[in-house]
């Protein structure tokens, strides 16, 4: 079975734009597949991700950070080879218009990847993941940060697909064989529950679920959601 990674490693990097980069978690991905590249820079805007990312690539000058809102880049149409997003598509009001931006600043034969979880055919301790993240949401959403339920794997195809890119390749990845009941994973996620909670103080009715998600976690377990990756490109301009 091909792998994303071995998919990336057929590409040629060259300029790279991650979009609602964080920390930069989906560049470290991206280097281990990618063969080369001449820049990568992930926007964001959060300002707080930017410290954290740049203590991510201290020694990578060719990997940089800018502050950037989503939905209006603030770069030249048609200036990356490859433009990515990874796990983010829910936290706007507007995805498909984040697409599009990405789409306008994509050159003609460059590559979008999309990497987001999904909540529909999911085992009963994937399930966990998603109700979390739900909750996680909720809080968000009570908070006034948009963040947005999960979406099902058709819609993300859809939204994908609404660019009138050409489709390369779907991927649909999981990892099962760790136990779900691991007490490190249920050690890792206490703080977790303990800081939603507290940020949920004020609101009794998500508190409760997420004293109910902690039961959940022990009785049931917990395993990462199925990720769909999508790969597609952009036709080269018409002569």
């Amino acid at each position: 079975m091909t792998t994303p990674q071995e998919v990336l490693s057929q590409l040629p990097g060259g300029r790279v734009l991650d979009v609602a980069t964080g920390a930069g978690n989906f560049i470290h991905f991206l280097l281990e597949g990618l063969p080369t590249y001449t820049e990568i820079i992930g926007i964001d805007n959060n300002e707080r991700a930017a410290s954290a990312f740049a203590a991510a690539f201290k020694d990578r000058p060719d990997i940089r950070f800018e502050l950037m809102d989503a939905t209006s880049l603030n770069f030249e149409p048609e200036s990356f080879d490859l433009v990515c997003i990874s796990n983010s598509l829910h936290h706007f009001d507007d995805p498909a218009a984040v697409l599009r931006q990405m789409e306008r600043v994509l050159r003609p034969g460059g590559h979008l990847l999309v990497s987001e979880m999904y909540r529909d055919n999911q085992t009963d301790t994937q399930l966990t993941h998603v109700h979390l993240h739900h909750w996680w949401a909720a809080i968000d959403q009570a908070n006034g940060v948009a963040h947005n339920e999960t979406y099902q794997r058709q819609e993300l195809v859809e939204l994908v697909a609404g660019l009138g890119l050409e489709p390369l390749a779907q991927y649909d990845l999981s990892e099962l064989e760790s136990n779900p009941k691991d007490p490190a994973i249920l050690t890792e996620l206490e703080p977790v529950f303990e800081r939603y909670l507290q940020r949920a103080e004020g609101h009794p009715e998500i508190q409760a679920l997420g004293v109910e998600l902690r039961q959940r976690v022990m009785q049931i377990g917990f395993h990462s959601a199925t990720t769909l990756v999508i790969l597609a490109q952009k036709p080269d301009a018409k002569p």
